[in-house]
């Protein structure tokens, strides 16, 4: 290790941040009060604040941020606070429209009167299936009805009688037979047969028609006035009964209305009622027993059944409401959001009404608060759009999905809109709420409020905040209490999920899993405080359970199945790290990066772009090393390269920029000729200027490597060059921290490529002097040699090529 290497080489100490125990005023979490708020997110409590008191159109909140953030509990504790002093809503209700049956009424009633309004209808539709029977067999009624009946028979008789007169009086008897009236000639008392009539001399059988057709007139008029008596009698019956029904309708009606006269709706609802009873006192009488269904003994059922019109149907009932309601609607599909119209299928006929008209979480949420899930919204079928509606338009239509989609019109009820006005709260990623900005033009006119998640807190407020936090879930889930150290180690680890120093994640659903899971241990071990021992302990079985990938990769490094080098020195090749993120763990793996070099024009050829395994931002990040090789080595002569770039044994796609100063270090290394030590791995990006730039994953891709090399055998020449930036996000595993104590392995920090060279060559990359000419011996002259020797040999094989031409020529003229 030369004398540069040795200063830029990080001691023990600057691996990992340690908290210092010293500055928790507490021997454990018993000693600390539980929270009263969520910690870490002052930007979101201010926004939520907003968004949910201001009350002008279109500002609902979209709540951003990751998983495990604190949105929902963040949400749930502001609204329970919220929600306590606001108004209860109405009870919303639908009810038969006798007007237009296929458009149920909506009407809006004060909290708890729907069920009321609903048991005095009902009351009242049994109050007169018991009322109108008995009047109507009342002895006032059949003495009135009788009356009419007699006047009306006593008149038809007399009207027959006039008749049977008139038709004896010129020959002839009336009969009454079930086909009609029948007229017989009659002579001398008898009836006279066809041969009877046919022996008549002429002048008698014309003086017999005459007479017949004089009867027959007769007969029809009697008819006339036989169909008009009954007419005049039945309307008679008819009035009797309206002024029975109006009056026992109308008195037991009378008594709802006068209970809701400030309800101009239902009071208009009763006289509807009143009017639609009156004219359908059938619908009152005794129930007749519904005939059986010849299959599975089942009664049929029918839409017209007489007394569903006249029922309430409550869609929402707040009467149990306290304050406005808030509902988290979990599965949020068109119809658990917008409601439905349920139907019943009888021997495969289906049918429905307005009683079958279900409520949706929206109108349970009227006035009140609904929280959803973006994704979920976002990703059910007609969810979005009419959302969108109820939110611009204020009210939700009730009807079916494939209504909405079909081609052909489809008849059915289309109950009346009903007017919602609630606050929506979505809960969803960053990344979607962007991407609604940009591609929904209708987003940003209802979701005005974004509340804003932050993954990470201060690390000054996470050392005040976080034994709060601990304790607090201790006490909720009967957990055993930390200790000071078992504090310090929460906290360390809160800062290695965030990889900085200065910062603590707020993910506290997992820093909670964290907080059971070493409880759990210590009460494995039998003792009553959680110490550092026990949130390690932890830390490292939850990696055991899901790092079997790790181990199988690590593995095929072993076997050599994967080829890496970590000693000695080579030529154009080094170790480039990259990090795996499965999800539920993230590990970092070495990899081979080797570098080609010959004389030519192609300039640097990616292999990983020409077989488009590359992403943009490694693509990228290739792209910048020609920009660096041009500024610094063909300022005042032409470049002249050919390089071919890999990444060996890479079967799947590459991306990111973080190893785009480990490509460069190959490079200069090909060009220069200068090995490069194996034993260390390289990570950063570059940027034009030679300057290298900080990347993320430091800690995984440091400890994978470190994994490899222990595997292989520590020399105490091994170790990692990562960019000076990346020194604050250090938080090194333990036994990591202890070989780099014990120089087995080691951590190197630099800001420029030329720092790095001399570390990995051991040579001095050179400063060029005046005339801009590097020393002898150093990396930058080794590469403008070799870039000239390219020239040179370019530039002859170039003379060559013409002087053969001009040959040609001359030949040809000779």
């Amino acid at each position: 290790m030369n004398d540069f290497a040795k200063t830029r080489r990080l001691t023990a100490d600057k691996l990992r941040w340690i908290c210092d125990e010293s500055c928790f005023e507490f021997d454990s979490t018993m000693s600390v009060p539980a929270l009263s708020d969520i910690i870490g997110q002052q930007r979101a409590i201010s926004s939520l604040e907003f968004g949910l008191k201001i009350e002008s159109h279109g500002y609902n909140i979209y709540a951003a941020g990751l998983t495990g953030t604190g949105r929902m509990t963040l949400i749930k504790t502001h609204l329970e606070e919220l929600v306590k002093f606001a108004p209860q809503p109405e009870d919303i209700c639908y009810v038969y429209n006798f007007a237009n049956p296929d458009v149920p009424r909506m009407l809006l009633l004060p909290t708890g009167k729907g069920c009321e309004f609903r048991r005095d209808v009902e009351q009242l539709v049994v109050s007169l299936q018991e009322e109108v029977p008995r009047a109507f067999e009342s002895k006032e009624y059949e003495t009135e009805v009788s009356a009419i009946a007699q006047a009306s028979q006593t008149r038809q008789q007399e009207m027959l009688n006039a008749l049977e007169s008139f038709a004896a009086e010129r020959s002839y008897s009336i009969e009454f037979t079930k086909i009609g009236i029948t007229l017989q000639p009659v002579r001398d008392g008898e009836a006279l047969e066809t041969d009877a009539i046919a022996a008549l001399p002429e002048s008698e059988r014309e003086e017999l028609e005459a007479q017949r057709e004089e009867v027959q007139d007769q007969v029809q008029r009697f008819l006339r006035s036989a169909k008009e008596l009954n007419k005049e009698t039945r309307e008679k019956i008819e009035a009797i009964k309206h002024r029975m029904g109006v009056f026992v309708v109308g008195s037991m009606v009378e008594i709802y209305r006068e209970k809701y006269e400030e309800f101009p709706e239902l009071a208009a609802y009763l006289q509807a009622f009143q009017e639609h009873a009156v004219d359908n006192l059938g619908d009152f009488g005794e129930d007749e027993e519904k005939p059986q269904l010849p299959f599975m003994g089942l009664r049929q059922e029918s839409d017209a059944d007489k007394l569903n019109k006249f029922r309430v149907n409550v869609l929402v009932d707040n009467s149990q409401t306290e304050g406005a309601p808030v509902i988290i609607e979990t599965s949020p599909t068109y119809y658990n959001l917008f409601g439905r119209i349920e139907r019943k299928s009888v021997m495969g006929a289906l049918f429905t009404n307005f009683n079958m008209i279900k409520a949706g979480s929206i109108l349970k949420a009227r006035s009140g608060y609904l929280v959803l899930n973006a994704l979920d919204v976002l990703t059910s079928p007609g969810v979005w759009e009419n959302l969108k509606k109820v939110v611009k338009h204020e009210e939700v239509r009730i009807e079916d999905l494939g209504e909405q989609y079909s081609l052909i019109p489809l008849s059915g009820m289309k109950p009346e809109p009903i007017p919602t006005k609630l606050k929506i709260i979505m809960i969803g990623s960053g990344r979607i709420y962007h991407l609604l900005q940009s591609l929904d033009e209708d987003f940003r006119k209802i979701f005005k409020v974004k509340v804003d998640f932050d993954s990470r807190m201060p690390m000054q407020m996470a050392v005040a905040e976080y034994p709060a936090f601990i304790s607090t879930r201790v006490r909720e889930e009967n957990l055993l209490h930390f200790a000071r150290s078992g504090v310090a180690a929460m906290i360390e680890e809160g800062s290695r999920e965030v990889d900085d120093r200065d910062w603590a994640s707020t993910r506290f659903a997992d820093i909670a899993d964290l907080v059971r899971e070493a409880s759990y241990w210590a009460g494995e071990m039998g003792v009553k405080l959680v110490e550092r021992e026990h949130v390690e302990k932890a830390l490292r079985e939850k990696r055991f359970r899901s790092n079997l990938v790790e181990e199988r990769i690590q593995q095929l490094f072993e076997d050599g199945t994967l080829m890496v080098d970590v000693d000695g020195d080579r030529v154009g090749q080094v170790n480039g790290l990259a990090v795996l993120d499965l999800g539920d763990i993230r590990f970092g793996k070495p990899s081979k990066i080797t570098v080609k070099t010959w004389m030519g024009r192609a300039g640097v050829i990616d292999i990983e772009r020409e077989s488009k395994l590359a992403g943009q931002i490694y693509q990228k990040g290739v792209l910048i090393l020609s920009g660096y090789i041009g500024a610094q080595y063909a300022q005042g002569r032409p470049l002249t390269l050919s390089a071919s770039l890999a990444f060996e044994q890479s079967y799947e796609s590459v991306d990111g920029d973080s190893a785009s100063s480990t490509e460069l270090y190959a490079l200069l290394s090909s060009l220069s000729d200068m090995p490069i030590d194996q034993g260390i791995a390289i990570t950063g990006s570059v940027n034009q200027h030679g300057e290298v730039q900080p990347i993320g994953g430091v800690n995984e891709k440091i400890e994978g490597y470190f994994a490899i090399c222990k595997q292989k055998g520590l020399t105490g020449g091994q170790g990692v060059m990562i960019p000076a930036a990346n020194e604050r996000h250090l938080m090194l595993a333990g036994e990591l921290q202890d070989a780099v104590a014990a120089g087995e392995f080691h951590v190197w920090s630099v800001t420029t490529i030329d720092q790095g060279l001399e570390i990995l060559t051991g040579k001095s990359a050179g400063e060029p002097d005046a005339e801009g000419v590097y020393p002898e011996g150093s990396i930058h002259r080794a590469v403008l040699d070799k870039l000239d020797e390219f020239r040179e040999g370019l530039k002859g094989e170039k003379e060559a090529g013409d002087e053969g031409e001009e040959k040609k020529d001359k030949d040809k003229e000779g």
